[in-house]
């Protein structure tokens, strides 16, 4: 089935959200929760294997989070680029908050070995992708969209084009610089 139909329909309920109709939004979860859903899924693949958020609970946090933004995004790949940003956010704060439990706010001392294992059961990437993208906000916000859209969303590239108001090409350019930056910020060699 193509994918035009539910494009329209869901730029049209984003249309009808901006204009102060909140039954729009209802319509929009039913409309895209299967995408979402997909998205999801997409997100918690790269998680570790024993994650305790679900899919289906990370679609209803990131819900949650967009409400009181719905009437921002111009169409369905804008809004698809906000819901995994907001995806991404809730797995950020859920790891933060797993690493503070697992920190449980008592000073106790452990061995060195017990630090490693530590280290390797909190999933150190997701934050360390995070810090990197926020470094990044600082510099550039727009290779940050792009790469939220592209790596989160599974947006295609005439997606963010139109989604960020860019040429495709500009779009190509900001993904290889995003992923090149990144490849350098994240490589552990000092």
């Amino acid at each position: 089935m193509s994918k035009l139909p539910e494009t329209r329909q869901a730029t049209q309920l984003l249309h009808r959200l901006a204009d102060g109709d909140a039954s729009a939004s209802n319509e929009l979860l039913a409309l895209l929760y299967d995408e979402l859903h997909g998205l999801a899924r997409s997100c918690m693949a790269q998680e570790r294997r024993q994650h305790t958020l679900q899919a289906t609970a990370l679609v209803n946090e990131a819900w949650l989070r967009l409400q009181g933004d719905l009437a921002t995004p111009r169409n369905r790949a804008h809004f698809l680029g906000a819901a995994a940003q907001a995806m991404r956010r809730v797995l950020i704060d859920h790891a933060r908050r797993r690493d503070a439990e697992k920190r449980g706010g008592a000073l106790e001392r452990r061995p060195y070995e017990d630090l490693l294992e530590l280290f390797e059961e909190r999933g150190g990437p997701l934050l360390e992708l995070e810090e990197a993208l926020a470094k990044l906000g600082e510099l550039d916000p727009e290779l940050v969209r792009v790469i939220e859209m592209r790596f989160f969303a599974g947006a295609t590239t005439a997606e963010i084009a139109e989604a960020l108001d860019m040429s495709t090409r500009s779009v190509e350019r900001a993904w290889a610089t995003a992923q090149a930056w990144l490849k350098d910020e994240l490589d552990p060699r000092p």
